[in-house]
């Protein structure tokens, strides 16, 4: 008898251009609210592939995973997290490139400062507290990068 288990899903932090990218979601739950870009993972599909093609499908953007999947932020499993079942997320933080552009489940997108982040979908905002100190390290980078040019 096959075991009955949460479904697993990847958020992913992306930083471009200074910012953080959200996503506003087309479908429920959460209709129109904000959220990180992410998805379920495929069978068959790494988790750190998963966040590369919904980063991707999500917002246009190209994560390199060698490169720019930056750090696993942590593992979010609370039962109630999403109102359709028990699922268990895998969080990264990442550098997104290229044109960014709402795709997929997304019905518009933003660009965030860390002082400006709405209320978001599912417990996106405790994944973005939790990963503050890490964010600020790759945006204090990724500013005395641009100052050295």
């Amino acid at each position: 008898m096959k075991p009955v288990t949460p479904l697993l899903t990847v958020d992913v932090v992306i930083i471009y251009k200074g910012k953080i990218v959200l996503i506003k979601r087309k479908n429920p739950p959460f209709q129109d609210f904000f959220a990180l870009p992410g998805g379920f993972v495929e069978v068959g599909e790494t988790v750190e592939s998963a966040a590369v093609r919904e980063a991707k499908e999500e917002t246009g953007l190209d994560i390199e995973l060698d490169t720019e999947l930056i750090k696993l932020l942590g593992v979010y499993s609370d039962p109630s997290r999403d109102p359709r079942g028990h699922t268990v997320s895998i969080c990264y933080l990442a550098k997104g490139s290229g044109k960014l552009k709402a795709g997929s489940d997304a019905k518009d997108i933003g660009l965030f400062d860390m002082n400006e982040i709405p209320r978001l979908a599912f417990d996106h905002n405790k994944i973005i507290e939790n990963a503050k100190s890490d964010i600020n390290g790759i945006l204090s980078k990724m500013q005395e990068h641009d100052d050295a040019r």
